[in-house]
């Protein structure tokens, strides 16, 4: 959730408009909401949202992009996801080459329509 959600960010970025910060408020209230109904006490969500917002940081500042194109760091997908690491090649690729797809795909939508048309991405 958070690579696609960084990759709006950066298109959004890169179109020279300002995200909607209720949208992204929108996003972790409901992250929140979720913790709670799962059962975790106030310290413990404060904690999780805490890590996650440092877990979207980190995707957001080490993918490598440029305004044409967008190049998926192979360290911060390992990171987060153990089964596209150095020994699976072809499910890495498989992944980079989906991410690249959902960027230009959101890139060539309007702005208004970007969080509604996003959600129904499909290749």
């Amino acid at each position: 959730m958070f690579f696609h959600f960084s990759l709006i960010l950066i298109v959004f970025k890169n179109k020279n408009i300002k995200f909607p910060q209720i949208t992204y408020d929108n996003l972790f209230f409901s992250i929140e909401n979720n913790l709670r109904e799962l059962g975790y006490g106030d310290v413990a969500v404060n904690k999780k949202m805490k890590d996650l917002n440092k877990v979207l940081y980190d995707i957001l500042l080490k993918l490598n992009k440029n305004k044409n194109n967008i190049k998926v760091n192979k360290d911060i997908v390992s990171k987060y996801f153990d089964e596209l690491n150095d020994s699976n090649e072809t499910k890495y690729n498989l992944f980079e080459e989906y991410l690249t797809n959902f960027y230009h795909f959101c890139f060539e939508l309007s702005p208004d329509n970007m969080i509604k048309e996003a959600i129904k991405f499909k290749e």
